[in-house]
């Protein structure tokens, strides 16, 4: 009972700019959000299996059976886009154990909190992923 209390009064809770930089009640809002959102992936993906399980019906038209086939591909990679997504929620709540999540890996200066609320797994500052998408840009096009 009290762990559903606590989700509750932290859910209305929405971190600003205006409170110390990660502060142990945005560590937890930022813990929560990563957790929530990689439960949510993981049922999806258990819905997946069991709509793919039942849906091994042959189909006797060449259509139906093509259709089938690439709603599958696209459920698998779909899937496969978020399997890797998990990996970064992982990593996330990795560095929130460790104390370095919300501080850009390049700078070690703080990401700012509405880029974690909007990206919760970014690890470069707004100014250093601009940077990054930059330089990828210019070798990309030579």
């Amino acid at each position: 009972m009290q762990a559903t209390a606590s989700v509750v009064l932290e859910k209305a809770y929405k971190p600003t700019e205006d409170e110390p930089f990660m502060n142990e009640r945005q560590v937890e809002y930022f813990r929560n959000k990563l957790l929530a959102w990689k439960e949510d992936i993981l049922r999806e993906s258990r819905e997946t299996v069991i709509n793919l399980q039942a849906e091994t019906e042959n189909h006797p038209d060449l259509v139906d059976r093509a259709s089938s086939e690439a709603d599958r591909a696209l459920e698998l990679r779909t899937r496969d886009r978020q399997r890797k997504l998990i990996s970064k929620i992982d990593e996330a709540l990795r560095r929130i154990e460790d104390g370095s999540y919300g501080y850009c890996e390049e700078t070690g200066e703080p990401i700012g909190v509405a880029r974690l609320d909007a990206r919760p797994t970014a690890t470069l500052s707004l100014e250093a992923q601009e940077r990054h998408e930059r330089r990828e840009r210019v070798h990309r096009d030579d």
